[in-house]
């Protein structure tokens, strides 16, 4: 490779920064080690010079593969403190120390006292050679080629624990829920593949919509210098680094240095990005190849993801809308809606729910009164108690909302949909449309049903004033195992502490 010098007389320091390749010589006559050693002693391969290991039976032997796990090549005498010494240290080395990478060349003094063909059939050898063979030229012949299989092996090997890794990798990343875990992730195992020294590593892309207004979004970040904190967004990129990344979107071009990597990326006609590395020490072409391969792919899948998150914010938010126009038709102003958005999430993980269903409860909650769109403002809007009839009218609104909802197979509604139909049912069976009992009731159900009132009490309404806490929770245990599952009341009380604070940073906004 280019980036390769070639070592000089006048460069001592460039042999001491490649690693050399271990030669170990397993022999029980001194002799051998010397003449192995003259005839190589020069030898190098891809820059890196030999170090010999020396031992002279093969007790040592089996040591010195102990204690080096990565000798290049080996040469190893059959005969030593036992006719076999050889052949027994071949077999230890591959099958009880499972060293399948370093090449090794069995030597004979005596060619023919063990037939050759049976012993290449029979022993995992990559050579066999009589001493006497082993002249100058045939002996570097065999270390180049040994310790060119022997570097082929390694980057195989490097490549399937890579293959590994990123197999695992992709688990971590496949379970990323949100764009940040899911950039972070592939940093860092991108990091560790390419084996590479990273100070850091930005991913930004700039997306221009349908408006013409261009917004830097930072996709990923890691590295010594980034210190996540909540907020997640350009304002953490050095200005040095901002700049660098706005140069390369100008010109629409990559750019390498010494140490650092920039690569541009157009993947669509309104996107295009910038994966920013700076590296601790110097990278090479191969390292540089893998970062375009990836940052190219990973701005794919960053694009295809970050709509996938703009179009589930899109939804989150229009139900949410959704739910303030339905309270606003019933004239139940302020930020009820967003409050028992909220207290729902909070109730379900506390009542051990998963972080999933606590989400999707969150943003199906707004849902629970959409049925009162079928409702009349006659009586939505009466002033005072309604009548028998007009209170039959009102209960419908349950079975309304869901057959509104219930067609859907999106997660959201159909949750949507049971918390409508089941938000006003009672525990012991006394409530509406269906009278359901106890765990008949879906849990979002019976989630909602309390939240429901225990926000409400709190709030102002046209004929009503806001309750005291006390009163509410006087209230709602004086329901517990009636209207309400005792499990849920319970939980509720231990949470008033945190409603209290939800209500706190989302007030009503009282209209005069």
């Amino acid at each position: 490779m280019k980036f390769l010098k070639p070592a000089s007389t006048l460069a001592p320091t460039k042999s001491t920064l490649t690693k050399p390749w271990k030669v170990a010589i397993i022999d029980d006559e001194e002799q051998v080690h010397a003449v192995t050693q003259l005839v190589l002693k020069n030898t190098q391969l891809d820059g890196q010079p030999l170090q010999f290991l020396n031992a002279y039976s093969a007790e040592d032997g089996l040591r010195l593969f102990q204690d080096h796990p990565d000798i290049a090549l080996a040469f190893i005498d059959v005969v030593m403190e036992s006719d076999d010494a050889g052949l027994q240290l071949i077999h230890n080395i591959r099958n009880d120390l499972q060293n399948h990478s370093t090449r090794i060349v069995l030597r004979t003094g005596q060619p023919g006292s063990a037939p050759e063909e049976t012993i290449i059939r029979t022993y995992d050898i990559n050579d066999y050679k009589s001493k006497t063979e082993l002249t100058d030229t045939k002996l570097k012949t065999c270390v180049y080629s040994s310790i060119r299989s022997y570097r082929d092996i390694l980057t195989i090997e490097t490549s399937r624990r890579g293959m590994q890794k990123v197999i695992a990798a992709s688990d971590s990343v496949l379970r990323s829920q949100t764009l940040h875990q899911f950039g972070n992730a592939i940093l860092s195992h991108t990091v560790q593949l390419l084996n590479i020294k990273t100070a850091e590593m930005y991913l930004v892309s700039q997306h221009v919509d349908l408006f013409g207004d261009a917004e830097l979004i930072l996709l990923a970040a890691t590295g010594d210098e980034v210190k996540l904190n909540n907020q997640w967004d350009t304002d953490i990129l050095p200005p040095d680094v901002k700049q660098s990344i706005i140069e390369a979107i100008d010109k629409q071009q990559s750019c390498v240095t010494e140490n650092v990597f920039i690569g541009y990326y157009h993947t669509n006609e309104s996107t295009q990005s910038v994966l920013y590395t700076r590296f601790h020490e110097s990278h090479n072409a191969q390292q540089d190849e893998i970062l375009k391969l990836f940052a190219a792919n990973i701005t794919l899948i960053f694009q295809n993801l970050h709509n996938r998150e703009h179009i589930q914010e899109t939804q989150k938010e229009l139900l949410l809308v959704l739910g303030d126009a339905i309270e606003q038709r019933s004239k139940e102003t302020g930020s009820h809606v967003r409050r028992v958005a909220l207290m729902c999430e909070l109730m379900a993980l506390k009542l051990g729910q998963t972080s999933e269903y606590a989400e999707i409860l969150k943003y199906a909650s707004p849902l629970h009164d959409i049925g009162k769109i079928g409702i009349p403002e006659s009586i939505l809007h009466k002033p005072g108690k309604l009548n028998d009839d007009e209170w039959e009218v009102m209960k419908t609104h349950a079975q309304i909302g869901y057959d509104l909802l219930q067609g859907s197979t999106r997660t959201i509604a159909k949750m949507g949909a049971r918390i409508a139909v089941s938000h006003h049912e009672h525990w012991d069976g006394n409530g509406y449309p269906n009278g359901l009992k106890g765990n008949a009731i879906p849990l979002e159900g019976r989630i909602v049903a309390i939240i429901d009132v225990i926000d409400a009490l709190g709030s102002e309404r046209a004929y009503k004033k806001p309750w005291q806490e006390n009163e509410i929770i006087q209230y709602v245990s004086e329901r517990r195992g009636k209207q309400f599952d005792p499990a849920i009341v319970d939980a509720a009380l231990e949470l008033f502490e945190a409603f209290r604070e939800i209500r706190r940073n989302l007030p009503d906004h009282t209209h005069h």
